[in-house]
């Protein structure tokens, strides 16, 4: 019934959201503080609850397809397709993000100093490539998942999903069947969770609302803009170009297979929060099969991040505008591919992206506390553009999983609105 396209509008999931979401800015302009303070828990718990099945669903489900995929040839390959499209796609995103940025301008005449002050969040990123390497691979597994370490959670599943599929048939089958069934349970408590998603985007749209409104918007309005233009550009004419190009697939019909993911993916700003969703819309609505879901998607949650690789771009470039910078073309190319790094980089929760662009700036020698002051500038109007980014994101993941099942032979992949 989840599927049914003969339910009622208001029965179906996206159509649910967009009406909770709706309320939500209602509720939260109405009444403010008062209404965050006594429904933003309820957001926080559905959060939690999203949180809370990422790393089993995550663990069950790749090392369920690499050990369906079958020997290291398969595998390698597998591989190589994803980390390719992903580093295809972001670079597109950051090409588009300094078109615009550069047509624009949106740093000319800005007045930061009218702006309200963030301070900036504590978060761990990488410090060079190879540190970004090193910490793939975790030094204890039990202490990865427990820190939600996705890249270290990642490359364990893989290398022993890649050992179980070199197993005897005996031992291969056993294990194989335990982590299959583990991933559908996974699935069936996903299945579960979404039933509540209207609730919690509700509750997490109000307390967004009720707690910053959108009065910060007036200083840095052109920025929005251009970071805006750049991330619909890329949503609406580079990836579905991708899809019609690279997987002979129609952009409509894919974007409404995966509306339900999009919808949460806006409302709760994390790619990472929202993988649960995404793996269950690809799966049953797409039409890809486990073995390439569950490959791709839970990297590309982790690596692939298009929209922060724009903003990344957009943002060091404003920041540069602002102070009266002319970066010429060595240094926008330092900044394209700088831009390209972190944001493999960025952690897959909201806002990651405003404190790895930071790596970025590092490149072209801009820092000081006129930087760090435009930075908290950004962060106070962050929050719908981050919700915006996370869209891209999970969207160029879609796309890629669709690409890559069609080149894998999967010829049922978005054959249909489902």
């Amino acid at each position: 019934m989840e599927n049914d396209p003969n339910r009622p509008w208001y029965r179906r999931l996206h159509w649910q959201v967009l009406v909770a979401m709706a309320l939500g800015i209602v509720t939260g302009m109405v009444f403010g503080e008062a209404a965050a303070e006594r429904i933003g828990w309820i957001g926080d718990l559905f959060m939690q609850l999203l949180r809370m099945i990422i790393v089993p669903l995550v663990l069950a489900s790749i090392i369920s397809g690499v050990a369906s995929i079958g020997g290291g040839r398969d595998i390698g390959r597998l591989f190589g397709k994803t980390l390719g499209y992903y580093i295809f796609s972001s670079l597109l995103a950051v090409v588009v993000g300094l078109f615009f940025v550069n047509v624009i301008r949106p740093g000319r005449g800005t007045d930061i100093t009218a702006t309200e002050q963030q301070e900036l969040p504590e978060l761990a990123t990488p410090g060079s490539p190879v540190d970004l390497i090193l910490d793939v691979v975790p030094e204890n597994i039990i202490g990865a998942a427990g820190a939600a370490d996705m890249l270290g959670i990642i490359f364990f599943a893989i290398v022993f999903g890649a050992a179980i599929a070199v197993l005897p048939l005996q031992s291969r089958t056993v294990l194989t069947d335990l982590f299959d069934a583990l991933f559908e349970a996974m699935m069936r408590l996903t299945t579960g969770i979404i039933a509540f998603l209207p609730i919690g985007v509700f509750a997490l749209i109000t307390n967004m609302v009720g707690t910053t409104g959108f009065e910060a918007f007036g200083a840095l309005a052109l920025y929005a803009t251009t970071l805006a233009v750049g991330l619909t550009f890329h949503f609406l004419v580079t990836l579905p170009l991708i899809l019609m190009v690279l997987g002979r697939i129609s952009p409509r019909i894919h974007f409404a297979n995966m509306r339900d993911a999009l919808v949460v993916a806006f409302s709760t700003s994390s790619s990472g929060a929202t993988l649960p969703v995404t793996m269950n819309a690809v799966e049953k609505k797409v039409g890809a099969s486990n073995r390439v879901a569950a490959f791709t998607l839970p990297m590309g949650a982790t690596v692939n991040m298009d929209g922060t690789a724009l903003f990344e771009c957009v943002g060091a470039l404003f920041i540069a505008q602002v102070l009266g910078f002319d970066l010429g073309p060595l240094q926008q190319a330092l900044v394209v591919l700088t831009a390209l790094l972190a944001s493999i980089g960025a952690a897959a929760i909201p806002s990651a992206g405003l404190v790895v662009i930071f790596i970025v700036l590092e490149a072209i020698n801009l820092r000081g506390p006129e930087v760090n002051l435009i930075v908290g500038s950004m962060l106070a109007i962050d929050r719908p553009l981050d919700m915006y980014r996370t869209v891209v994101n999970v969207f160029s993941d879609s796309c890629g999983a669709a690409i890559i099942a069609r080149s894998e032979g999967e010829i049922d992949v978005d054959a249909e609105v489902r």
